[in-house]
């Protein structure tokens, strides 16, 4: 007869693990939007293009991560 208990732990395990990290993600994700709708900390009438090339930089950051999860990795042409 198969040791089912083992079986078990191992999935209470992951299944912990899992809900540690999407409750990591999803206050990540909550920051950031707290973040975005404060206009990232900056004055409207004081960006420069320094503020722009961080701000593109973020959004390449998290492209990488929304391609990841979507398996949407842009094939070479």
């Amino acid at each position: 007869m198969p040791d089912r208990t083992g079986k078990a732990v191992e999935n209470t395990h992951a299944l912990d693990a899992f809900i540690s990290a999407r409750c990591e993600i999803d206050a990540m994700l909550e920051r950031l939007m707290r973040f975005s709708a404060d206009q990232f900390a900056l004055n409207p009438d004081e960006v420069h293009r320094g503020h722009v090339g961080r701000l593109a930089y973020y959004a390449s950051l998290l492209r990488q991560i929304t391609d990841s999860a979507f398996d949407e990795v842009e094939q070479a042409g």
